[in-house]
């Protein structure tokens, strides 16, 4: 139990210090190359309450192109966190898909999911993977469509929920929404899976 506890310990550490600069970006910095320092304080993320919070240094000595690769690994991170977190819950819960009644919420899931259906979801986040990403230069996609407004915009003319008639600022805030909702989430779904292999009840209640 004591191997066990100090384990899990090391994991979160690791987890904290892997995901720390991820958590806020930024610092200024720039690179013998680039003629321009590149000032990440202003950017989208740098926001209360931690501000320009980027305690690794990741964000030192890059270029703006570097710092964009970055962010949109962040955001990816957050979108795949959110959508564990609910599945997390949702199957704790005992929400099941029919014919999966008998599958265990949890690590559990993972030795008693059928092969059959672990390449299903496979070829799933295959097909994900692929149509979520700037289409611009596909052939068949919207021909007005120049590409997204910024990193992680795929909409690809398809899809737009009135987005284009928004303000700047608007849009601004409804981005800083998701990116903190990602982080949240990020921890979210760490804390769910550590207390679980602690052996705590995720919902008290069931």
């Amino acid at each position: 139990r004591k191997s066990r506890t100090n384990t899990m310990k090391s994991a979160i550490f690791a987890s904290l210090l892997a995901s720390a600069a991820a958590f806020a970006p930024s610092q200024q910095g720039s690179k013998a190359s680039t003629a321009l320092n590149a000032d990440f304080s202003k950017e989208l993320g740098a926001q209360m309450p931690l501000g320009f919070f980027d305690p690794m240094g990741m964000t030192a000595d890059i270029d703006q192109d570097e710092f964009d690769r970055l962010r949109w690994v962040e955001l990816k991170h957050g979108r795949v966190a959110m959508l564990a977190v609910v599945g997390y819950l949702t199957t704790y819960a005992g929400v099941r898909f029919p014919g999966a009644e008998e599958i265990p919420a949890g690590f559990a899931a993972l030795s008693a999911t059928p092969g059959m259906v672990w390449a299903q979801m496979i070829a799933t986040w295959a097909t994900m993977e692929a149509a979520n990403r700037d289409q611009k230069d596909t052939m068949g996609v919207n021909s007005g469509w120049t590409g997204g407004e910024f990193i992680g915009d795929f909409r690809n003319g398809f899809i737009d929920f009135g987005w284009d008639k928004q303000t700047d600022e608007w849009k601004m805030k409804k981005r800083a929404v998701e990116l903190n909702n990602g982080r949240a989430a990020q921890m979210g779904i760490l804390g769910l899976m550590v207390h679980e292999q602690l052996g705590n009840q995720i919902i008290p209640s069931l």
